[in-house]
C-alpha cells in the first residue's frame, strides 16, 4: 500500500479525492524503475499500469528492422498504459525507462473498475489521454519539420519538466535512438547547446544551465504540448 504522504509523487494520484484515493491506495505498489528497463513491448497484454513519480518512461514505435523513435515521454504528470481503459487491452508500441527512479504499479482490473464508475477518475484519465495524444501528434510534426537542435531542446525541456532537478542521466546514443536520428547529429546539436552555455554534458550526464535560453531556442512544439497539458489538467499546474 502507498502511504498517503507519498501520493504527491505522481500528480494524477495527488488530485484524487479522498473516496477515490481510499479505493485505489491499498492496491498501489511502489516499484523501482531502472534505466533502459522495458515496461512492455508491442502486443503485450496489460496486467498493470504505472504511475511514474521520479522516473520518466519513453513511449516508442519500433519498425520491423528494429529502428525506433520516441512518440511521447511520460513522467510524474501521467501514467503508463492508457490502452487499458481505451478498450485496447494490448499495446501498440514499446515503453522503456528513460530516467531511472520510482513509480507506483496498479493492477489493471483495479483501474478498469475505477474508470467504469464513470466519475471524476474517468474524466481525469480521458483529459490526460487527450494531452498525451497532443504530445504524440506534435512530436510527429516536430520530427518531420524541425531541426535536430530544436528537437533536442524540446526533448530536454519535456524531460526536466518531469524531474525534480535539471540533470539527466542519458548518453547521446540513447537520445539519438529516442529521436530516431543519427548519433552524429545529436552530438553536433549538443555541442552547439553547450557552447551557447545552455547545457553541460559530461560522461552521460546532461545538466540544463539556462532553461529560459533553451526555451527560446526550442520550436513551438514544446510550448504547444505544455499549454495543452495545463489547459486539460489545470489542477496539475501548481504541482
Amino acid at each position: 500500500m502507498l502511504k498517503e504522504d507519498n501520493r504527491n509523487g505522481n500528480h494524477l494520484l495527488a488530485v484524487l479525492d479522498e473516496s477515490e484515493w481510499a479505493r485505489v491506495a491499498p492496491h498501489l505498489v511502489p516499484v523501482d524503475m531502472s534505466l533502459g528497463q522495458v515496461i512492455y513491448e508491442a502486443g503485450d497484454r496489460l496486467n498493470h499500469v504505472y504511475f511514474p513519480a521520479t522516473s520518466i518512461v519513453s513511449l516508442l514505435y519500433v519498425l520491423e528492422n528494429g529502428a525506433s523513435a520516441e512518440i511521447a515521454v511520460v513522467g510524474n504528470e501521467g501514467l503508463i498504459g492508457i490502452a487499458l481503459f481505451m478498450g485496447g487491452e494490448t499495446t501498440s508500441g514499446r515503453a522503456v525507462v528513460q530516467s531511472a527512479g520510482r513509480a507506483y504499479r496498479l493492477d489493471a482490473n483495479v483501474l478498469k473498475e475505477e474508470f467504469h464508475r464513470a466519475g471524476a477518475v474517468q474524466r481525469l484519465l480521458l483529459r490526460y489521454t487527450q494531452a498525451l495524444i497532443t504530445q504524440m501528434a506534435q512530436t510527429a510534426v516536430c520530427n518531420r519539420h524541425h531541426s535536430i537542435d530544436q528537437q533536442l531542446c524540446r526533448w530536454l525541456l519535456l524531460s526536466i519538466d518531469r524531474l525534480p532537478s535539471n540533470e539527466l542521466t542519458m548518453t547521446q546514443e540513447l537520445i539519438a535512438n529516442m529521436l530516431g536520428v543519427r548519433r552524429a547529429g545529436v552530438t553536433e546539436a549538443a555541442v552547439k547547446l553547450q557552447d551557447a552555455g545552455l547545457i553541460r554534458y559530461s560522461h552521460g550526464r546532461i545538466e540544463v544551465l539556462d532553461r529560459a535560453g533553451l526555451e527560446k531556442r526550442a520550436c513551438e512544439c514544446y510550448r504547444v504540448v505544455r499549454r495543452e497539458c495545463e489547459r486539460l489538467l489545470p489542477d496539475l499546474k501548481a504541482m
